[in-house]
């Protein structure tokens, strides 16, 4: 017997699926990411000070962030819609970059991860959007699923 873990969107012939949950049950979940946007002192600066040139960058962000959540089925081919009951995003401004966190809830058949990773992603892409004025060489680094509790294989979160 093969126990080693397996993608379970692949079929064994190598294609694509989407896998079916209607036979799990609905359970409370929850999941967490972060990521980074490392930016110029100029921009750390702007962010700390009188701002960036197209606004609130941080507020932008963290609603395009929110936004992201209820679109990931969308942008995701094989991410299932889920209901989504809770969404959290924040953004720390620190001496070399704007630090995102993200974290979902839902009560459903499958897990919130995805969601979580796309709020990060699109809230990072959005600061990288409203800086460009000042900083045309910011970079997104460390994305990452942080957290998850709920379902079948349980709580996990990162050391």
């Amino acid at each position: 017997m093969n126990d080693a873990p397996r993608l379970t969107h692949v079929r064994a012939d190598g294609s694509a699926h989407m896998v079916d949950v209607s036979a799990k049950a609905v359970t409370a979940r929850e999941a967490s990411a972060a990521g980074r946007v490392l930016v110029s002192p100029a921009v750390i600066e702007a962010l700390r000070g009188d701002g960036v040139p197209k606004g609130d960058a941080l507020g932008v962000a963290r609603v395009a962030g929110i936004q992201a959540v209820k679109k990931t089925p969308d942008l995701i081919p094989l991410a299932h819609p889920i209901a989504v009951h809770g969404v959290t995003v924040d953004l720390v401004v620190t001496d070399e970059a704007v630090e995102i966190t993200a974290t979902v809830r839902t009560a459903d058949r499958t897990g919130i991860e995805m969601e979580a990773l796309t709020a990060v992603a699109v809230a990072a892409l959005t600061v990288v959007d409203m800086v460009k004025a000042v900083d045309k060489h910011s970079r997104i680094t460390d994305i990452r699923v942080t957290a998850k509790s709920g379902g079948r294989s349980g709580d996990w979160r990162e050391p």
